[in-house]
């Protein structure tokens, strides 16, 4: 029996997501604003409900609250993630009008980037006039156009992440719900071959003080989107960045994204609040052992981060001010970024009513609002989008 079928011939009303980043998001998002059927006060009980499972009990606590939150059209046009990407950054657009979650809300806003080579250590020497094209990078020997307005954005994970569930709590058509937990196996009618219907997922709920017995929470679907904490498979893995905010010179806000050539490659996304975004100098990638919103921060690779940035930006040895980024961090973090052994991410169904999406790399925040449209769509119909051929992601390839 097809997925559509089974769809056509159930009602699904209240959907499990494990994960509580990103994807899931995105996905309860979708779920709240296209199938949420209007109902009357009366029908509270008709509500579509949206549980959110997540161990730490908050919105966004691992990479998607710490990402850059950089946006790329054609990045990946020559990858199976190609219609996916196009599709998401229409979406991320979209997302920005006032009418849905509002631009200066998750801080999105278009951007050039370029890649600009740089020396490897600090020289007393200029190599000559700023390179054309470059807007707040002091000193370089080359620069390569990457992007521009039409083709690269940002915006705030955090924010948008925190948005998305504000919105869904703003449907009076939803009964929302987020729980502090850890969602296990999932649980189906084993007694008839023929109909292995989802009963529900067995959870691990957290308390105050101590950890509670695992639960049987019913439910008509359930999506695991835990990103590198991702059990499916058995492949998924994270790769560990640091990353450091920091104040631009003066409370000026740059326009340009940069990935460094030299200096050990740190990338520098500045943001609309007079701030840098700088990450660089990953981990090999691992499974991951720390719990989401615990990840240890490393000061050696801050400290690597900080130098290779206001090196390649222009820092002259001995020099104290002169640089737009010569100001000490205002926040240090570290998060895990999913990857699967394709580098391609897994998404779609595992079991009748029991679907996956997770392994979207450096790459979460862009496609996550195309994912989130297309889990929930074959979550409700059986289906995916027009957008996006979900044949491409296959779970099942990794069984």
């Amino acid at each position: 029996m097809s997925n559509k079928q089974q769809q056509e011939e159930k009602e699904t009303k209240h959907i499990v997501i494990a994960g509580a980043g990103i994807i899931g998001l995105s996905t309860a998002y979708y779920l709240s604003e296209n199938f949420a059927k209007s109902q009357s006060s009366e029908e509270v009980e008709e509500k579509l409900r949206i549980t959110l499972i997540d161990p730490s009990g908050k919105i966004a606590p691992a990479a998607s609250g710490k990402a850059g939150g950089f946006l790329a059209l054609n990045w990946n046009d020559y990858s199976p993630t190609r219609d996916l990407c196009r599709r998401s950054f229409e979406l991320h657009s979209i997302l920005a009008k006032e009418e849905e979650l509002g631009a200066e809300n998750i801080q999105y806003r278009r951007l050039t980037c370029a890649s600009i080579s740089v020396d490897d250590e600090f020289s007393s020497k200029p190599s000559g006039k700023k390179l054309e094209g470059v807007e707040w990078v002091q000193d370089g020997r080359a620069v390569q156009e990457l992007g521009d307005e039409t083709t690269i954005a940002q915006v705030h994970p955090k924010m948008l992440c925190d948005a998305l569930w504000a919105k869904v709590n703003a449907n009076p058509n939803v009964t929302p719900i987020l729980k502090r937990g850890k969602v296990g196996d999932f649980v189906n009618n084993k007694d008839d071959d023929d109909d292995r219907r989802l009963i529900g997922a067995n959870v691990l709920f957290f308390g105050e003080e101590k950890e509670e017995k695992e639960t049987l929470v019913e439910c008509d679907a359930l999506l695991y989107a835990c990103g590198p904490w991702t059990k499916f498979g058995n492949c998924m893995q994270g790769v560990k960045y640091h990353s450091v905010i920091l104040p631009t010179k003066n409370k000026q806000v740059l326009n340009q994204a940069v990935f460094f050539d030299g200096c050990g490659d740190p990338e520098v996304y500045p943001r609309p609040d007079a701030t840098v975004y700088a990450c660089g100098f990953p981990d090999e990638a691992r499974v991951v052992t720390e719990n989401p919103g615990e990840e240890e921060i490393r000061q050696v690779k801050v400290d690597e981060i900080i130098h290779a940035v206001k090196v390649a930006s222009g820092k002259k040895e001995g020099e104290t001010t002169g640089m737009a980024l010569e100001e000490e961090p205002a926040l240090v973090q570290s998060c895990y970024l999913p990857t699967t052994p394709t580098g391609i991410p897994m998404m779609g169904q595992i079991s009748r009513d029991v679907y996956v999406a997770s392994g979207h790399s450096c790459w979460g925040i862009l496609m996550g609002p195309g994912t989130g449209e297309c889990m929930a769509n074959l979550i409700m119909t059986g289906q995916s989008t027009p957008f996006v051929d979900l044949r491409y992601f296959d779970p099942l390839r990794y069984v």
